[in-house]
């Protein structure tokens, strides 16, 4: 080889040598946040008892004469709002590992972070789909799509495509099963622009300030929304207001100063009482909240996530003594998912046994134990498998890919 093509000879082989290393970090998996698990496994459990609180109001068994009544309803009735914790926890956790993958959101992988989000939503959304329609089919009780101007069709290209939000707005509510899949729509068209967005804005400085925008607009969109109760409560918007709440989050830890104030144990205790309490009024404010501030509430609810989220130590010590809650943070997409099969299944039984009344307070722990097990099951033996299984193939493609580029 001659002298002059030594270096740069050299200078692909380091260049080789550290995408190389970019490309084993991107596909690795990042380590887990038990605080993080707790909060997650806090806001399934939320949407697990809201769910079976509207088909057995808990307020309304014997549950109502041991405790309070505004408690109970709290309980049951925020299920929406812990939709939203989700959202912020989501944002969260995807710019932080961007961040840790690539160094900086304006340097993502975009072609590793698509690859990603469809290892981890594809194969459990095709399954369920597939389940829904075979239920369809058979004209299971609570799984038949039979509005006027709905169909089996119409439900699944709006699922693959995240518009089920949009469809229901425009012709009612779905059956359960498919109902929970408007968050995902919500979720999911955030994260196919957010390369493009760190691509763009992640290179200037405009980029904290359209996140900011983003999330101030939340009380403004949901009250621009008159005339569709559906569409004011599934709207793009502002579940987005608390995607970007999470990624500004992130982008606030990965500040030098950020990181040198949550260090001090203080700082996190103070964001997590402030967290708490925040959530806390939201759940148990008794609507008067929303009467003084209205859609206002909302920013109240995402700044206590956002304190959440920020306030768990690194090193979980505050989740210790929540293992089972931690379980069910771990496996919250397959409990969201298939939640709604426990739901109905036990709903069934207890009005088929008249234990749905007085005695309907049995079920909640039986639901909570059943859709955490049957989320666990689905995670182990076939959410994860596949998503390995899905990022190998994709891995494996760009190798080729990047053989033929050099070839």
């Amino acid at each position: 080889m001659p002298r002059s093509a030594a270096p740069w000879a050299a200078l692909r082989f380091m260049l080789a040598a550290t995408e190389r290393r970019k490309r084993r970090m991107s596909e690795a998996t990042l380590p887990r946040s038990p605080g993080i698990d707790a909060l997650r496994g806090a806001s399934i459990l939320l949407v697990v008892v809201h769910h079976l609180g509207l088909r057995i109001p808990l307020h309304k068994t014997d549950a109502g004469r041991w405790l309070p009544v505004p408690l109970l309803k709290g309980i049951i009735y925020n299920g929406y709002e812990a939709v939203f914790v989700f959202f912020v926890i989501s944002g969260f956790l995807i710019a932080r590992h961007t961040l840790e993958r690539d160094g900086a959101l304006a340097g993502i992988d975009w072609r590793g972070f698509y690859a990603r989000r469809v290892a981890r939503i594809g194969p459990c959304l095709v399954a369920l789909v597939a389940i829904l329609l075979g239920c369809h089919a058979l004209a299971v009780p609570d799984y038949t799509i039979d509005a006027a101007r709905q169909s089996p069709l119409g439900a699944t290209l709006s699922a693959f495509t995240f518009t089920l939000n949009v469809y229901e707005a425009r012709t009612g509510w779905l059956p359960g099963g498919w109902d929970v899949l408007w968050s995902l729509s919500v979720e999911e068209v955030f994260y196919l622009a957010f390369p493009l967005v760190c691509l763009t804005l992640g290179r200037t400085r405009w980029l904290v300030p359209a996140l900011i925008a983003l999330v101030v607009s939340v009380p403004f969109t949901r009250a621009a929304i008159v005339d569709n109760e559906i569409w004011q409560e599934k709207a793009y918007l502002p579940g987005m207001g608390a995607i970007a709440a999470g990624v500004l989050a992130a982008l606030a830890v990965d500040r030098r100063r950020g990181r040198a104030w949550l260090a001090m144990p203080r700082s996190r205790a103070l964001l997590r009482a402030t967290g708490i309490a925040g959530v806390a009024l939201v759940m148990f404010s008794g609507g008067w909240l929303w009467h003084a501030i209205r859609e206002g509430y909302m920013l109240v609810l995402i700044g206590a996530s956002v304190c959440l989220v920020l306030g768990w130590p690194e090193n979980g010590a505050g989740a210790r003594g929540l293992g089972w809650l931690r379980a069910m943070g771990r496996s919250s997409y397959e409990i969201y998912l298939t939640h709604m099969f426990v739901v109905f299944s036990l709903v069934a039984i207890a009005r088929a046994t008249g234990t749905d009344k007085a005695w309907g307070w049995i079920w909640f722990a039986p639901a909570v134990a059943l859709t955490s097990a049957l989320g666990w099951c689905v995670a182990r033996w076939f959410s994860e498998p596949a998503n390995r299984r899905t990022r190998r193939q994709f891995r494996s493609r760009r190798w080729a890919i990047a053989a033929q580029d050099n070839g």
